[in-house]
């Protein structure tokens, strides 16, 4: 439903909802321009005391403060604890398990591949697919081919079992 603009005099179309009041339950209907002048004009804060403001504020910002103010202060001392410990790099929470390095047998393997280390256990077995095409004894006959082929079934092996497959 089409409303007209609030605005007194005004025959345009009211398409742009503006607040009557700080609740935001009831909402005046203009058309852009007289729109525009009235959001120009609107103050959230007339009205309101410095004090006022600041517990709005605050209340929007960081939620409904909390009734029981010893709760409320240990929280506090909680969330300074954790940024200081953030900030010092002392924290607990961070105690991260060493990193377990790659074997050896591995990175070698992936080499013969021609693979980074980071590897997925897809881009692997669509490696393997193309370098068995190559250098499978069936298709060339060459004993330097069967010789890499069973090099890169070897490293296939060790690559399965790193990546638990069967």
């Amino acid at each position: 439903m089409i409303k007209k603009c609030d605005y007194p005099g005004c025959t345009k179309a009211g398409t742009c909802r503006a607040p009557k009041t700080r609740e935001l339950r009831e909402y005046w209907w203009f058309c852009r321009e007289h729109a525009a002048e009235y959001n120009k004009n609107w103050n959230y804060y007339a009205g309101m005391t410095p004090d006022e403001i600041e517990e709005d504020w605050e209340r929007q910002t960081f939620g409904a403060p909390l009734k029981d103010t010893a709760q409320a202060n240990r929280d506090a001392a909680d969330y300074v604890k954790f940024l200081n410990d953030f900030i010092t790099g002392r924290s607990t929470f961070d105690k991260t398990p060493p990193r377990t390095s790659t074997p050896q047998t591995v990175i070698s393997a992936l080499k013969i591949f021609g693979l980074p280390i980071s590897s997925t256990w897809r881009e692997i077995a669509a490696r393997y697919r193309a370098l068995a095409k190559k250098y499978h004894p069936d298709i060339a006959s060459d004993t330097a081919n069967a010789t890499e082929f069973a090099r890169i079934s070897a490293a296939y092996d060790i690559l399965k079992k790193h990546f638990g497959k069967k």
